[in-house]
């Protein structure tokens, strides 16, 4: 019976994909309250489609790639529109999407010159992933009108940028230690 509703997870997941899309226009709007809105909706989905998933056992393949794609997207999209609308510096988005790009190509090049591996977010990646989210937030809240006690933006900038570059190191270097074992092996 429950069998028939193990498509909600995705769905959910590709309704947060869709999202995006209004989402970026808010922010391109300035219009931060409903971006505000629309990325709590969007966490909600991910919160729920995760719970649905572990809860009854509706995990899919596409559902282990998509699910933290749109993640990605939906951070990407945040730094992207915060940039370009001038709220954050445009280096700070670039830096933010490098990380990213270095982390795929590292494990499509590591995939390719040496072989398979699990990809496990580590530590300093999740950390990083957390750090990117409260910025953005913080940063949206006050652009929002909400009120904060202080004007966030440099402490968001420093941290994201600090946060990026940790972690993008850490995934080099564990990835350039699995690949020097491997190859001795």
């Amino acid at each position: 019976m429950l069998n028939r509703w193990r498509w909600i997870p995705n769905g959910l997941t590709f309704l947060r994909i869709l999202l995006v899309i209004p989402f970026a226009w808010m922010l391109a709007d300035d219009n931060h309250q409903a971006a505000l809105v629309l990325f709590f909706v969007a966490a909600a989905t991910d919160g729920l489609d995760g719970l649905l998933a572990r809860v009854y056992g509706w995990k899919s393949r596409l559902g282990a790639i998509a699910d933290p794609l749109a993640d990605k997207l939906l951070l990407v999209v945040a730094y992207l529109m915060l940039s370009v609308t001038g709220v954050l510096p445009m280096w700070l988005f670039v830096l933010v999407l490098g990380r990213d790009l270095l982390i795929v190509g590292g494990g499509l090049l590591f995939h390719r010159l040496i072989g398979p591996f699990e990809v496990r977010p580590s530590v300093f990646g999740k950390l990083n992933t957390l750090v990117q989210i409260l910025a953005a937030l913080a940063v949206m809240f006050w652009e929002a009108g909400l009120d904060l006690p202080a004007r966030p933006h440099e402490v968001a900038i420093w941290a994201v940028a600090f946060m990026a570059l940790v972690s993008g190191l850490h995934y080099v270097g564990s990835w350039g230690i699995r690949a020097a074992r491997s190859r001795v092996s």
